[in-house]
């Protein structure tokens, strides 16, 4: 017997009762939604001001000018000589010609102690540019130049009201002797902020002011080109080789779990693995870029066989069978037809595994690139280390100036991770084709 009315049951109080429930419990869970949304939000905005707010300081630093006498004497060589050769130079002593430097800027200063005081507020670093000056240009022994020298870290953070000069002064490094010297040099305009080019160029030191972070990106650089040299061809081959040419038995299921596995596999299990083969029993370099990209191209390999096999199920299976009407091989349907429409994908999920390889410290860790290193690698086989690995370095650091290198570093990597990302949605969005 069919009801009269089928819609009137819908309009009884039960009903409407159970319909304001359901609604009511939609409109909770779009809140909560709503909610953890705002609330990642939220916390990566607080994560990213943080970082800039302690990193963009580390992108300047302070210089001080000096008039700087390049007196023989004074820096040990022998005056009666008609020339200085380039040992006698390299062996000089140039942090006197900063200590006469200062003392004519600040002449009541005496005493060793004081001395001392007044020149740690110039950088070590200054010591090798006089040098380099000097054995650049010989002629210039006798002669003054006004020169800009980098300033010690401390001083930066001062000016930079990083310091706190009302505190006592046994809980910070600069005396209210040397606070007043560092007044002194900024009211006679011997102090200046510059750009600070030392941390994009230079190597990695145990002062913080000429740390930088061009030795961490080459080593970085160099240990991504062998990761992509190595795990590009092998995970796009095997890709190919399971989607399209291998049986469906149960040994291709059991690789197939392998691999799937292998992709969620803790990154220092690769590190134990490149350990223990490439060290241990290949006996590679210690921590070199190549060991580095090999024990990376091991962590990606999974990465990009699983994007590659799900980019070649995107192709559609009526161009395969076009392919084969017209009398194409196998081999060419996949070369000429498959590979080309499913490279998009194949990329997007390489750059997509390159960038994580990119930000892995643990497996670098295992492999020993977590020495200090402060020459620029010149090949692959030289000892580097790597860009997380640099930041963790410096983020382990008694000293509070490595603190704004580390932030400014950590602002470098992310900036290459998204320059990445951005790569990668570029492509999809520019060679994706819709079936």
């Amino acid at each position: 017997m069919t009801d009269p009315h089928p819609g009137a049951r819908w309009k009884t109080p039960e009903m409407n009762a159970r319909l304001a429930r359901r609604h009511a419990s939609e409109r909770r869970f779009r809140r909560l939604g709503l909610a953890a949304i705002l609330t990642a939000m939220a916390g990566l905005a607080v994560l990213l001001i943080s970082i800039l707010s302690k990193g963009i300081p580390a992108f300047w630093s302070t210089e001080v000018r000096l008039d700087v006498r390049f007196d023989a004497e004074v820096m040990g060589l022998d005056a009666t000589a008609p020339g200085a050769d380039a040992d006698a130079l390299a062996r000089a002593d140039y942090g006197a010609l900063i200590r006469e430097s200062l003392r004519e800027i600040f002449p009541d200063v005496e005493g060793r102690r004081e001395v001392r005081s007044l020149q740690a507020l110039v950088s070590v670093g200054a010591r090798n540019e006089l040098r380099a000056a000097l054995v650049a240009d010989p002629d210039l022994v006798g002669s003054s130049l006004d020169l800009w020298l980098p300033a010690d870290d401390e001083v930066h953070m001062l000016l930079e009201e990083q310091i706190d000069r009302d505190a006592p002064e046994s809980e910070r490094r600069l005396s209210d002797t040397q606070i007043a010297w560092i007044d002194a040099l900024d009211a006679q305009g011997r102090l200046r902020g510059v750009f600070n080019t030392r941390f994009l160029l230079s190597g990695d030191s145990r002062e913080p002011e000429l740390a930088g972070i061009w030795g961490a990106t080459v080593g970085s650089f160099l240990a991504l080109i062998v990761t992509l040299a190595i795990a590009f061809p092998l995970g796009v081959a095997a890709a190919v080789y399971l989607e399209e040419f291998a049986p469906h038995n149960r040994w291709t299921q059991l690789i197939e779990v392998n691999i799937n596995n292998l992709a969620a596999v803790p990154s220092i299990v690769f590190g134990l693995l490149g350990l223990a083969v490439f060290l241990n029993l290949m006996h590679l370099p210690r921590s070199a870029p190549l060991v580095g990209g090999m024990t990376l191209a091991l962590m990606t390999l999974p990465t990009i066989i699983i994007t590659g096999r799900v980019a070649i199920q995107a192709v559609p299976p009526s161009i395969r069978e076009a392919a084969r009407g017209i009398g194409a091989s196998p081999l060419q349907v996949v070369t000429h037809h498959v590979l080309p429409l499913a490279l998009p994908g194949i990329l997007t999920g390489t750059i997509i595994g390159m960038a994580r390889a990119l930000g892995e410290t643990a497996p670098l860790l295992m492999i020993g690139m977590v020495a200090f290193i402060v020459d620029v690698p010149g090949g692959l086989t030289d000892a580097a280390t790597a860009l997380p690995v640099q930041i963790f370095l410096w983020a382990d650091s008694p000293e509070r100036a490595f603190v704004e290198k580390t932030s400014g570093a950590i602002m470098v990597l992310l900036a290459f991770l998204i320059a990445m990302n951005a790569t990668a949605i570029a492509l999809r969005a520019r060679y994706e084709k819709r079936w």
